[in-house]
């Protein structure tokens, strides 16, 4: 009988799609009953928690700034030598293409002719609907990008643990992470993932067609053709096959934005560009808390607008956190905020101000109000709007294919966050099949929701899930930072200089100077390190009676050594030793790299792991007994 490879966790994988499943069949069979209930929960939830999407998004900003100017600023995301992986270049334009998405094309336009024409903006119109547009886009979505983000990065590069949800968590629940608590984690991050992709294809797709109803384009023949062209992309590495379309995708857009710009009223969009840098950041802490409780008559647009983004942005998080994360490794947390709040943030500015402004203007000086009459198709009105410039024709080319491009990098961005937070292993490749998977349900799952028109209730679904989201965000910010503070008090710790204070000192040196291969470090093993545990282990059981297991693994990629006493409360302290494969650069001209071993602890008393030298039996004997030590210590304390 033929086995089918799998990399999957199968309890997650068919959890999450039984019931994303059994919410589109429900969407299908019964679209009238199914929309009614979802407005239903939709509307309790704008009533009841538009305060705490606001607060937390807010909160998340101040912490990522507390962050990067604290001591914690200078912590590599990856071990204290270790180089970016990306360089600048690279990093920041896989950032812009993640960041921006398909909906910033449109948008671009529509957004802020929409809020000028809004209640929300009664005085100094123009500035404050560009303010709303630039608040909705930049440092506080991104603030929900970074916080996951970092987590993902710094658990997963920092603490050698998979590059995944449930590892944001480790801090606080320990080995739990890997049992049943971190499958509900993984759930509802595919769930959100799902419906938070599938919401904005959906969306797209409508304001695709609603550009070209009027032409005889059949878009779904189109978007099917593009749909099968991001899974045959997905099948490439990420650094090959994305990164490639993303770097077409930002030339493509910097050249439309620039082409708007030298096109457009230019004095004028550079002058307003300088305005609403100055009055979004004087303007940020105050609307960052804002929930119009005493605006009453504004809470519509409110929820409407604003806490539909921040709902938005959550579903998003899970795919854009693990993404930007995947290619952070090497950067400083400093470095890792500043370059994730700041520099789009900055883009994003700028587009708006050249599309919103550039729309406004336009609309007020040639088009006589016209554009006003698309507010609700913004798919065309980003078309009509470029009508009234020149080479119009050029840019609507342009344009549709960035837009296709967004497209492929949407579905792409799905196929590889969806079979990362399934993959039971991240470490090891998934088959081709379950990349086709994935990207066969994005496909389906938004082809059907979009044929039923089931916008509204991918709203509500979309809500309903980034909530309980949001609340383990919140969770996973003092996970982090329990992390962190571990980390730097264990990296900054007075050093302990009596070891050295042995006759044998030249011997330590030499070990602490010498890069080990495999065999050296599973020869340390053998003869050194499982003799001392020997030992030990017989003194404990021999003389104190102890319940005490000796376990070797010497047959894997990362042989290891686990050493466990029964505690008083029936808890178990666990010793670790396990070896650890590391590159470094042979020259400092050149890209070539060799492989070495470093022999690495992990016991009860320590959140992160930490390397140890190749210590003589007597030493390595100490350690062990010194962490049994502050174990006993840690039970009766809480006793």
């Amino acid at each position: 009988m033929l086995k089918i490879q799998s990399t999957f966790n199968h309890k997650v994988v068919i959890s999450s799609l039984l019931i994303c499943i059994s919410i589109i069949v429900f969407l299908l069979f019964e679209p009238a009953l199914s929309i009614k209930y979802l407005n239903v929960i939709k509307q309790s939830i704008f009533k009841n928690f538009s305060w705490f999407y606001i607060l937390t998004s807010t909160f998340f900003v101040f912490f990522l700034v507390f962050l990067s100017v604290s001591r914690y600023g200078d912590i590599k995301l990856g071990d204290d030598n270790e180089e970016p992986e990306f360089n600048l270049t690279a990093w920041f334009s896989l950032l812009f293409t993640a960041g921006m998405g398909i909906g910033i094309i449109f948008l671009g336009v529509s957004e802020p002719l929409s809020h000028v024409l809004s209640p929300i903006t009664n005085q100094y119109i123009e500035k404050q609907a560009l303010f709303q547009s630039i608040f909705h886009w930049s440092i506080n979505a991104w603030a929900i990008y970074g916080i996951i983000a970092l987590a993902i990065a710094y658990f997963g590069f920092r603490y050698k643990l998979p590059l995944s949800l449930r590892s944001c968590f480790y801090p606080l629940f320990k080995q739990r992470i890997e049992g049943n608590l971190g499958d509900i984690i993984d759930i509802l991050g595919i769930c959100t993932t799902l419906f938070g992709i599938t919401t904005t294809l959906c969306y797209s797709a409508v304001r695709l067609t609603s550009a070209f109803a009027e032409h005889n384009i059949t878009i779904q023949f189109i978007l099917g053709a593009v749909g099968f062209i991001a899974i045959l992309i997905s099948l490439r590495k990420l650094s090959s096959g994305l990164q490639f379309v993303s770097h077409i995708n930002l030339i493509l857009s910097i050249c439309l934005m620039l082409f708007v710009l030298f096109v457009g009223p230019t004095s004028y969009l550079l002058s307003a560009f300088t305005e609403n840098i100055g009055y979004y950041f004087s303007s940020l802490i105050q609307v960052g808390f804002k929930t119009y409780i005493y605006q009453p008559e504004y809470q519509s647009w409110f929820t409407e607008w604003t806490i539909l983004y921040w709902a938005w942005w959550f579903s998003w998080a899970p795919s854009f956190g693990i993404f930007i994360a995947r290619i952070s490794r090497g950067r400083t947390i400093r470095e890792f905020i500043f370059g994730v709040l700041i520099v789009p943030s900055i883009f994003f500015i700028l587009w708006f101000t050249i599309f919103g402004n550039g729309a406004i203007w336009i609309n007020e000086n040639i088009a006589d109000g016209k554009l006003n009459e698309f507010i609700d198709q913004s798919g065309k009105l980003l078309f009509t709007f470029l009508s009234y410039l020149p080479f119009s024709k050029l840019s609507y080319y342009i344009t549709f294919i960035i837009i296709l491009l967004f497209f492929i990098t949407t579905i792409d961005f799905g196929v590889y966050i969806l079979n990362n937070i399934s993959s039971k292993d991240k470490s090891v490749v998934s088959p081709r099949w379950q990349i086709i998977m994935w990207g066969i349900i994005l496909a389906i799952s938004s082809f059907t929701l979009f044929q039923i028109g089931g916008i509204e209730a991918l709203q509500a679904t979309m809500l309903i899930f980034s909530l309980p989201f949001a609340i383990s965000m919140i969770i996973m910010t003092f996970s982090l930072l329990k992390g962190l503070r571990f980390d730097y008090e264990y990296y900054n710790r007075a050093y302990d200089s009596q070891r050295w204070l042995t006759d044998d000192w030249r011997e330590s040196l030499t070990n602490l100077l010498t890069s080990h291969d495999q065999q050296d470090s599973i020869s340390y093993l053998k003869t050194t390190a499982l003799i001392a545990m020997r030992e030990v282990r017989q003194e404990l059981i021999g003389i104190h009676e102890l319940d005490v297991h000796l376990e070797n693994n010497f047959v894997t990629e990362d042989p290891s050594l686990v050493f466990t006493i029964k505690l008083p409360n029936n808890e178990q302290f666990n010793y670790i030793l396990r070896t650890i494969e590391c590159e470094e650069t042979t020259d400092n001209n050149s890209e070539e790299t060799s492989k070495y071993y470093k022999l690495q602890i992990c016991n009860s008393n320590v959140e992160l792991p930490y390397e140890i030298h190749h210590l003589s039996k007597n030493e390595l004997i100490a350690d062990i007994l010194q962490n049994y030590e502050q174990s006993l210590l840690n039970l009766s304390s809480i006793d």
